[in-house]
C-alpha cells in the first residue's frame, strides 16, 4: 500500500502518521462546504482508498461538491448502516473574511498574547484561513494553533 498523498500541514504530522488516525484540514475543509459532519468513528473505519478520494477529490464547482457529499454519505452508511449527519453550509464562513478578523480569531490571538494583522490575515491561503478558524474552536488540539500561526509565518 502506497502512502497517501495528502495536503496537509506539518502541525497535522503528529496524527498524519498511523494511516492518517486523524482527519486532515483539508477533508475538513470539504466536509462544511458539502455539508456533512464525520465523525473520528466512522473515518476511522474507512478504507484507505476511501480516505484517499476524500483527501484528494476537487471541489471547484457544485457538481464536485455534489458528487463528494453523495460518496461521503455512501461511505458512511456503508461502514456503519447510519446515515450521514448533515450540516448547514455556511454561505459567508469567517474564513472567507477578507475585510476583518472573524471575531473567534482575535478572541483566540488575544488569549495566547499573539498578532496578526489583517494584511497578513488576507496573505493567507483559504484554507490556511479555514485551519486557523477550526483551531480556535473548543475541543480541537488548541496547542496546535501557535504551531499553525508559526508555520504560517506569521509569529
Amino acid at each position: 500500500m502506497q502512502p497517501l498523498r495528502i495536503e496537509y500541514f506539518r502541525f497535522e504530522e503528529d496524527f498524519m502518521e498511523d494511516n492518517i488516525r486523524c482527519i486532515p484540514m483539508i477533508v475538513r475543509f470539504k466536509l462544511d462546504a458539502c455539508g456533512i459532519k464525520l465523525k473520528l468513528k466512522e473515518w476511522s473505519k474507512m478504507t484507505y482508498e476511501e480516505r484517499a478520494f476524500l483527501a484528494e477529490h476537487a471541489i471547484d464547482s457544485i457538481s464536485d461538491i455534489h458528487e463528494y457529499k453523495e460518496y461521503l454519505k455512501r461511505c458512511i452508511c456503508n461502514h456503519t448502516g447510519n446515515e450521514a449527519t448533515l450540516l448547514t453550509i455556511d454561505l459567508h464562513p469567517g474564513w472567507s473574511l477578507t475585510d476583518r478578523l472573524p471575531d473567534a480569531l482575535k478572541e483566540k490571538l488575544n488569549e495566547l498574547n499573539l498578532h496578526l494583522s489583517l494584511a497578513q490575515w488576507q496573505k493567507l491561503s483559504t484554507l490556511q484561513r479555514f485551519a486557523l478558524l477550526k483551531l480556535t474552536r473548543p475541543g480541537h488540539e488548541n496547542k496546535n494553533f501557535p504551531k499553525a500561526m508559526k508555520e504560517f509565518g506569521l509569529i
